[in-house]
């Protein structure tokens, strides 16, 4: 497993699940509301909020004990920004 995990793909993954968010986001402000949006946004949601913990968890275990580039130190914290506003949306 920690071959798969390199700054790269965790920077990757960090930055969708951002930008998942992002979009989501955006087609709720500027109330956009078409059926095929609707449904790939509740099917995907549950999906990428539990990856979000969970590629949040593992981005700092891997900040921890590897040296990483600045990119990936921005990813986690993009990351780290959007569970933050995410999870605290819901109280």
């Amino acid at each position: 497993m920690n071959r798969f995990i390199t700054n790269k793909n965790l920077t990757i993954v960090n930055f969708r699940i951002v930008s998942y968010f992002v979009l989501i986001w955006l087609i709720n402000f500027y109330k956009i509301d078409f059926v095929l949006i609707g449904v790939f946004s509740q099917i995907l949601i549950i999906p990428f909020l539990i990856a979000q913990i969970v590629f949040l968890v593992i981005g700092i275990n891997y900040l921890i004990k590897n040296q990483s580039n600045l990119l990936t130190i921005i990813s986690v914290l993009f990351l780290t920004s959007c569970a933050i506003i995410t999870i605290g949306s819901f109280f």
